[in-house]
């Protein structure tokens, strides 16, 4: 279980193709405080570390992960929005995060406004899941608020903060970003198809 609020940028060190899988190393501030076998969100994706060492770490992304996400699209060099599992009793700053993404969009504006910025993204309607406006959304793990929510594209605001401590800064149009909706919402949705 996750927050959506980011704790580190990691930098892809490594990539190494094992079968279907992808070993992915990546090199962290908060490396020393992760143990063999925990859960980390990259880019809003739950992975497992099964390796560290010194300043680095790797995980490993199934084939599944690699389908649904922008993980088979890292590259040596890129950056990784990371969060650890949430603490039981800590606050939870963000919303309700599983790092289990729903599908991936594909950023088609982003823009520089008088202190903020908006970025807006389409992805695929046909999958049934939904935004609804100043609800929830997680972007490459970072939890939002949506705004301007359509059938198949939405938009939201990122403050500074955001977008010097996350990838954000790095989104351009055409740029694939990870979604996962609001679980909350997927559980309302989905009963209201079986009553239907």
């Amino acid at each position: 279980m996750f927050t959506g609020i980011i704790e580190d940028i990691g930098i892809v060190t490594n990539l190494k193709k094992e079968g279907d899988n992808i070993s992915i190393t990546i090199e962290s501030s908060i490396t020393n405080e992760l143990k063999i076998d925990q859960s980390v969100a990259h880019n809003g994706v739950c992975l497992t570390v099964v390796n560290i060492k010194d300043k680095e770490y790797t995980v490993t992304a199934i084939k599944e992960t690699i389908d649904k996400s922008n993980i088979g699209g890292l590259m040596v060099g890129g950056l990784v929005n990371l969060e650890r599992a949430m603490k039981l009793g800590d606050r939870l700053d963000g919303h309700i995060v599983q790092g289990h993404v729903d599908q991936v969009a594909t950023c088609i504006d982003a823009k520089e406004l008088d202190g903020s910025w908006e970025y807006t993204f389409r992805y695929d309607a046909s999958l049934e899941n939904i935004t609804i406006e100043k609800g929830s959304i997680t972007v490459n793990g970072v939890s939002l608020t949506v705004v301007n929510s359509k059938k198949d594209t939405f938009s939201v605001a990122i403050i500074p903060y955001t977008h010097e401590h996350t990838n954000f800064n790095t989104l351009a149009n055409g740029t694939i970003v990870n979604l996962e909706f609001d679980v909350i919402g997927k559980y309302v949705s989905k009963l209201q198809k079986k009553t239907a």
